[in-house]
């Protein structure tokens, strides 16, 4: 008959649990980093650049990268699963992990908004690359103008998506210091970061904002350092935690 284990025993387990689902959830935010912000950002950038050739901002390139930002939504909802997952199990030891898994959970309703809308826009290329084509501070508004349910469904989504943001930014703050792990904190301070900045670009469509250009190139750096941190972090916890001699 197996003997009943003690409770540091399932603690131990259950953090373990924890640390290599935010490995998860960083490694599927990471590549979903690459997809939807990394190289459409390139190709925009590229696009300014080259008058004519594969990277020209028409509607074969607006298209591509609506499908890279449909396919990096859904890996973020993967990202957000894992999140929520591993705040749900290390919720014993602090009870305001509950908030981030709430918050986990709008911003998957969120990124589900975001590829319904990617979807009836990457429908509609024409409309979406005179849209591009335009000064910063209309994009909205002639997405709006022209795909009224695509752009108001991308807006919803977008605010459940940066609410999800800030519950994967308070859950890695609060886990970092139980697991002991710095980088899972870091991680969690470059996405509050994050979330600041990407504010900035979502106003622009709204007002003529100087420097956007520059802020745009930012977003890539942000996106892609801060999961990099916590799948460090991560994986250092769950080989701590393996390898740990019983207490």
């Amino acid at each position: 008959m197996a003997e009943p284990r003690v409770p540091w025993a399932k603690e131990r387990e259950r953090d373990e649990k924890g640390a290599r689902r935010l490995a998860a959830g960083a490694w599927f935010g990471l590549i979903a980093g690459v997809l939807a912000v990394l190289i459409p950002v390139l190709i925009l950038e590229i696009s300014k650049y080259s008058p004519s050739g594969f990277f020209t901002l028409a509607a074969d390139s607006v298209l591509t990268s609506s499908l890279l930002i449909i396919l990096g939504a859904i890996l973020y909802l993967v990202s957000l699963y894992f999140y929520r997952s591993a705040f749900s199990k290390m919720r014993k030891f602090d009870s305001k992990l509950w908030a981030s898994t709430v918050l986990c959970l709008i911003g998957s309703v969120g990124f589900l908004l975001l590829v319904l809308a990617a979807g009836v826009l990457a429908g509609h290329t024409d409309t979406l690359t005179s849209c591009v084509k335009g000064p910063a501070s209309s994009i909205l508004s002639c997405l709006e103008s022209g795909q009224p349910f695509g752009g108001y469904t991308a807006v919803i989504g977008f605010g459940c998506a940066w609410l999800g943001g800030l519950g994967i930014a308070v859950g890695l703050l609060l886990s970092a210091g139980h697991l002991g792990r710095g980088a899972i904190g870091a991680g969690g301070v470059v996405y509050l970061v994050l979330l600041i900045v990407v504010l900035i670009p979502f106003i622009g469509l709204i007002a003529q904002i100087p420097g956007m250009r520059y802020i745009l190139l930012l977003l890539p750096v942000l996106v892609i350092a801060a999961p990099a941190l916590v799948l460090a972090g991560g994986r250092a916890a769950e080989r701590k935690l393996r390898e740990a001699p019983p207490a």
